[in-house]
């Protein structure tokens, strides 16, 4: 969910957790990682999971233990390039135009997701249904007439240097900054700038 108090999107705050585990991760961690990259567009989400996916798999040589829920069937691609990945998915059985979940894990992947069925069982209306149902099918079709949107395409885009991000929210002053701002360190004498510490101690 958002952090207001930090001024933070869902997305960011996933992002952070995924920096903190990808930097801190050691051979002998086990990474839970669910959805990765869903706060985003779906390009740009395909590109972080891959990449964040590829990361745990290869970090310091030894990859990382970890269990990557994921909806972006691209990544099942993965297990093609590295011995240690291996698929699993949810078995689900179709019967008429709706779903059955058979709570079961079976190896492999999946080539399709159930969202708009899922969206049926919740109660969404009928014709909301079957409008997303036709959206989907015009969206395939248009895919299928565009150019390569591969991770390979990502691999080929130059590095940018982005801006820091300015926060929601000013930071909170600090009050010893503050008061060393309005002091003239280079007109101090030795025991001015002792007596200056004793009094930083005290704020």
């Amino acid at each position: 969910m958002d952090d207001l108090r930090r001024g933070q999107s869902t997305f960011m705050v996933e992002m952070s957790e995924t920096a903190n585990i990808l930097n801190n991760a050691t051979p002998k961690s086990l990474v839970v990682l669910d959805e990765i990259g869903r706060g985003t567009s779906t390009y740009d989400g395909l590109a972080i999971a891959w990449a964040v996916a590829e990361e745990l798999v290869n970090k310091n040589k030894k990859g990382v233990k970890t269990l990557f829920a994921t909806h972006y069937h691209e990544l099942i691609e993965l297990a093609k390039s590295h011995k240690r990945v291996k698929n699993y998915s949810i078995t689900v059985r179709e019967w008429q135009d709706t779903i059955i979940f058979l709570h079961k894990l079976a190896k492999g992947g999946t080539s399709r997701s159930y969202g708009i069925q899922v969206a049926g069982l919740a109660g969404v209306p009928d014709h909301v249904v079957k409008r997303a149902e036709k959206i989907l099918q015009d969206i395939e079709k248009e895919n299928l007439n565009q150019p390569e949107t591969s991770t390979k395409s990502y691999r080929k885009r130059k590095k940018k240097h982005h801006p820091n991000q300015l926060s929601l929210f000013p930071a909170p002053v600090n009050p010893h900054l503050d008061y060393l701002n309005n002091i003239d360190l280079d007109g101090i004498t030795p025991r001015q700038a002792l007596e200056i510490l004793y009094k930083m101690k005290t704020i």
